[in-house]
């Protein structure tokens, strides 16, 4: 214990003999454990404050299975967001890990095609939702006559979160040592194994990683949703019906006044399914991790 204590003194002697040197290092830190401070502390008071406004007026009848304008239940939108995340992902993910092992692995490596697809990516991946939203109007509503429906809704969140799954994938791709490849290779396994038994397991989880952004952003969307999947208040019976999401129905009951406590509780429903699933995403990742 007692030398333990006395490396702890010296660690602690040499930081403050660095910080006198070099003043600089010190602002910086203070500046840094500020910032840290500073974002931790808004992120405790937006959930308190939701949680404190919401819970209070969280009943049975937000549960209900058909909605009405008494109980504004939002047990099918919850239903609807599972269907949308479901779907988005069905169409995205397949896309966008085909696309990042594309560019990692078969395409050379500094090759302009490889740079363009990227950033069309990243380009791609600042564009506003609502921007989204207009298109996907413009070719999935009106075009291909889809009208205001959960399809047209889950394609045009897929090409939105495409990008995002896309270049995390390819950086997790990335990460994984050539010695893991070369080694494959001095086995005699094939490239399309050496991809499949080696490159993919290793990285699962930066891949998750960008499943679990995906899936956040497909269930806090409203803009996008406004325009293509409508906002009727009923489970959708086939992919042709409109759905209302959660995140869609929260926004239309704070966009009547008399509603806003109902709004309040459906705030901190959403929380939860958002928290819920990135615990059990993360779970999962830590899992294969180790495996």
């Amino acid at each position: 214990m007692e030398e333990v204590k006395f490396i702890n003194q010296s660690t602690w002697k040499q930081k403050l003999n660095t910080y006198k040197k070099h003043p600089g290092s010190f602002l910086m830190l203070l500046l840094v454990g500020l910032s840290a401070v500073a974002t931790m502390g808004l992120l405790l008071f937006l959930i308190a404050y939701i949680l404190m406004k919401g819970v209070p007026h969280l009943t049975a009848d937000l549960f209900a299975w058909e909605y009405t304008s008494e109980n504004v239940s939002m047990l099918p939108a919850i239903i609807n967001t599972v269907f949308m995340t479901a779907i988005s992902l069905l169409i995205a993910v397949p896309c966008g890990i085909g696309a990042a092992i594309y560019l990692a692995e078969y395409a050379k490596r500094g090759n302009t095609f490889v740079k363009v697809i990227r950033l069309m990516a990243e380009t791609l991946s600042g564009i506003p939702s609502i921007v989204y939203g207009l298109f996907g109007m413009l070719c999935f509503v009106t075009t291909l006559g889809w009208n205001y429906s959960l399809l047209a809704g889950a394609c045009t969140l897929s090409i939105m979160i495409l990008p995002l799954i896309l270049r995390t994938t390819e950086e997790a791709l990335l990460s994984v040592p050539d010695s893991y490849r070369e080694a494959s290779f001095g086995l005699g396994a094939g490239k399309f194994r050496t991809i499949l038994k080696i490159v993919l397991p290793s990285a699962v989880p930066g891949i998750l990683a960008g499943v679990i952004l995906a899936i956040g952003r497909i269930v806090g969307e409203t803009a996008a949703l406004l325009y293509t999947s409508g906002t009727v208040a009923e489970v959708a019976d086939s992919l042709f019906a409109s759905a209302e999401t959660l995140a869609l129905h929260m926004w239309v009951l704070s966009g009547e006044s008399l509603y806003t406590n109902q709004a309040y509780a459906t705030a901190v429903v959403l929380l939860v399914v958002v928290v819920l699933i990135n615990g059990l995403s993360g779970m999962v990742a830590k899992k294969i991790a180790k495996q």
